[in-house]
């Protein structure tokens, strides 16, 4: 049975009549995640927005110079894709070949996962989703959080934009413009991915812009809540700290569109944009973040986009 974008979401059965209904999603700090097996004993999950549809792979063409773990290309309606193979990315070597592939959508990009097989797909809180930077070694580059079922199974799931900069590398920074400004700027930045949290860091050094960091929209909140009571105490102008607030859409303990909404109902943020900075890159997505009062919205990861859309709000 193929499992297509309309009917993935659902928490009970997986199936979801219309895809429009993941916009109640936003706001409500939760995500659904959809279960898979790579022929160990661990569960692993992966976002069910990212995922567009579950199929068998069908003919998987090699072509010469593929990175480590690609397993070749594959044509599907039309898209001719890179198949990576999950299993071997996450140092598990099983003596069959798998045949199920997950078909993802990563910053406009098409991609298929090769899994064991499919489970079914969960909804959590996000307060429930745990980081695991410096908790995990071996495979711990590779998962961006962990979280955990009723019955106590631990979910990693997985750091896809790490997977992908792993097989096909880094996406370049281009040549970007430094700002001209006779002010000192400073743009603070949310994400729980190291990868984007480096080229983000990258793109600003190139434009002269001054950045704070978070891992995740907790820590952010936590931090920007703190910057916020400072200024008020002392009668300073929060805006003259900070200019933009970037946030990824997808992070463990809050997630970017509960932070938007914490930022919008939050007077002393009034002349500060947020910006979204994210790899779902769906019509979907970006109307969720519209409705918690996204200023703009920016799919990963185009430095020169990025860029562009920034420099205007920095003012």
């Amino acid at each position: 049975m193929t499992y297509t974008e309309d009917m993935l979401g659902n928490e009970q059965d997986g199936l979801l009549n219309h895809v429009d209904a993941r916009t109640s999603l936003a706001g409500t700090n939760k995500m659904e995640i959809l279960l898979f097996s790579l022929g160990s004993n661990e569960k692993f999950g992966i976002n069910v927005f990212k995922v567009k549809e579950v199929c068998q792979a069908g003919k998987i063409t090699r072509t010469p110079n593929m990175p480590a773990g690609v397993d070749g290309i594959v044509s599907l309606r039309g898209h001719v894709m890179p198949v990576l193979n999950m299993a071997n990315f996450m140092g598990i070597y099983p003596a069959e070949k798998y045949h199920t592939m997950m078909v993802a959508e990563y910053s406009n990009h098409i991609l298929g996962f090769l899994v064991k097989d499919v489970d079914r797909i969960i909804r959590v809180d996000w307060d429930k989703v745990r980081a695991t930077e410096g908790m995990l070694s071996d495979k711990g580059a590779l998962i961006t959080a962990i979280t955990e079922l009723p019955d106590g199974t631990l979910i990693s799931i997985l750091d896809v934009e790490q997977i992908l900069a792993n097989a096909f590398g880094d996406d370049i920074v281009g040549n970007v413009e430094r700002v001209q400004s006779e002010h000192d700027l400073c743009i603070f930045f949310a994400d729980d991915s190291m990868v984007a949290r480096r080229k983000i860091a990258e793109v600003l050094d190139k434009m002269g812009i001054k950045h704070i960091q978070a891992a995740n929209g907790l820590e952010a909140w936590d931090r920007l809540k703190a910057m916020a009571d400072t200024a008020q105490s002392t009668g300073a102008n929060l805006h003259d700290q900070i200019q933009v607030i970037l946030t990824d859409a997808e992070m463990p303990e809050m997630d970017g569109y509960v932070l938007t909404q914490n930022i919008k109902s939050d007077r002393r943020f009034d002349s500060i944009p947020v910006v979204m900075h994210s790899s779902l890159s769906s019509d979907a997505n970006r109307a969720m973040g519209r409705r918690v009062g996204v200023d703009h919205y920016v799919p990963k990861f185009d430095s020169i986009v990025l860029s562009s859309t920034l420099r205007p709000l920095l003012t």
